[in-house]
């Protein structure tokens, strides 16, 4: 019982990519079916390679970790199974996007595609090739579980007996937390300037193709991204990253290789592309970055706008949300409102999560507070001028029912699904085939809960 629960809690950790190197001395040799749902089979290497993917990924493995990915694995091919019986829609282009996302993450993780390839020992169409089976499963399995758990909803009563449940001394401690919104201007340099960095890209452009200068001397000389000019203004980059200035990205891919666009302007700058390499949605391209200088005159301005912006929100005349989705340049705002969120995706937020301005604003204010407009440095040193305004703030403190309900809810909605997953998967586990390696049920004897008796629920 204790183990469906875990089950539930991590339920899709399972099957990351294989990215052993060729058929490495960590690959395993020999393999075997360690088990079967249905018509799905379980390998050995599936589950040894997953526990490698952790272990790479710098996580903890358990002890008992091969047959808690055993676990997970029957009880995903389980909700996958069912998942199909419901006809439960994943799109092919869902599954794409996902193996894109991760795939983009190895990239990010080694440093290229080269690297990644070298390090798998096949091209990256192979391992989409290879994890795309494995993909679709998951989907499946998480749309099957969210249909299960998707009309859960907690009560107070529910939420303070959750609490209750919980010993005195094992109460989480919580250091200051604070919910910090931010309105934010990004101020447009002069006319003047920009034609000036315009000049100055069109010559570096006539520099380069008279061979006057190299694309990487230059970059490193002259670019302002601080996160490509010390490798020459290089990135990867593929089509579907949403990441990317539609501008820099529509015209990494217009270009031919070797080709050196004209001046081009993103959100960042102005900027000179060259690509490297191009092969279907992924191209490597080198750019040189120049931000139009902005003067203490334009700050002002941005200042005098937010000054008004602020005397909206004091004279509710207008909310704070209301007022950063309608004027804020910082573009997080106008999709998941203007709150800084944390690690854990909620508006909560300790001090070490903050820049060093910011901090030093909030000591001078309290609860329900927006500072005068203030300027700052925003990505890649692009100067802006903010408005800052403190929601909320707790003291440290031990998990209490006043400060923390939110929070509380949250854990105690999830153990209630949990319960809820458990009871499904108590009762759906019988109307299906599982077959289990007895060698494997040997080692494991926590999955003898799914073979024919199901001693185990």
């Amino acid at each position: 019982m204790r183990t469906i629960k875990k089950l539930a809690a991590v339920l899709l950790l399972l099957i990351a990519f294989d990215f052993t190197a060729s058929a490495q001395a960590q690959k395993i040799s020999i393999d075997k079916i360690a088990g079967v749902v249905g018509d799905r089979i379980i390998l050995e290497s599936d589950i040894q390679n997953s526990l490698l993917d952790i272990q790479r990924q710098g996580g903890q493995v358990p002890e008992n970790g091969f047959c808690m990915l055993m676990e997970q694995a029957v009880v995903s091919k389980i909700l996958m199974l069912q998942a199909e019986k419901d006809s439960l829609p994943v799109t092919d282009d869902e599954v794409e996007a996902e193996l894109e996302q991760k795939v983009r993450y190895y990239i990010n993780q080694l440093g290229s595609q080269q690297a990644l390839e070298e390090v798998a020992g096949k091209t990256v169409y192979q391992i989409k090739d290879d994890a795309r089976p494995s993909v679709k499963e998951q989907k499946l399995a998480s749309a099957m579980q969210r249909k299960i758990v998707e009309n859960v909803r907690i009560t107070p009563t529910e939420v303070k007996a959750f609490f209750d449940k919980i010993p005195k001394d094992s109460l989480p401690y919580y250091e200051t937390e604070l919910e910090i919104g931010q309105i934010i201007l990004y101020p447009k340099a002069s006319r003047e300037i920009e034609e000036y960095v315009m000049g100055e890209m069109l010559n570096y452009k006539k520099q380069l193709e008279n061979k006057a200068t190299d694309f990487c001397q230059l970059a490193k000389t002259v670019s302002e991204d601080p996160g490509s000019k010390d490798r020459c203004g290089q990135y990867e980059v593929n089509r579907n990253e949403k990441s990317w200035d539609p501008v820099f990205l529509s015209t990494a891919f217009r270009l031919k290789e070797g080709e050196i666009s004209a001046p081009v302007k993103s959100k960042f700058g102005y900027h000179l592309i060259q690509v490297i390499k191009r092969n279907g949605d992924d191209v490597v391209v080198r750019h040189i970055l120049r931000v139009p200088p902005v003067t203490d005159e334009e700050i002002k301005q941005a200042k005098i706008k937010l000054d008004t912006i602020k005397v909206k929100v004091t004279g509710n005349i207008m909310s704070f949300n209301a007022a950063a989705a309608r004027y804020s340049d910082d573009e997080a705002a106008k999709y998941a409102g203007p709150f800084i969120t944390g690690r854990d995706g909620s508006t909560f937020v300790t001090i070490d999560m903050l820049d060093k301005e910011m901090v030093g604003m909030l000591n001078k204010m309290k609860v329900g507070d927006i500072s005068a407009p203030v300027p700052f440095e925003g990505e890649q040193g692009k100067k802006g001028v903010r408005i800052v305004y403190l929601k909320s703030k707790t003291e440290p403190h031990r998990m209490n029912m006043h400060d923390d309900y939110s929070r509380i809810s949250t854990f105690a909605l999830e153990e209630k699904k949990a319960k809820v997953l458990e009871k499904w998967i108590q009762e759906k586990v019988p109307t299906y085939y599982v077959m289990i390696d007895p060698a494997t049920a040997a080692e494991c004897p926590s999955l003898n809960k799914f073979s024919a008796d199901k001693k185990g629920f």
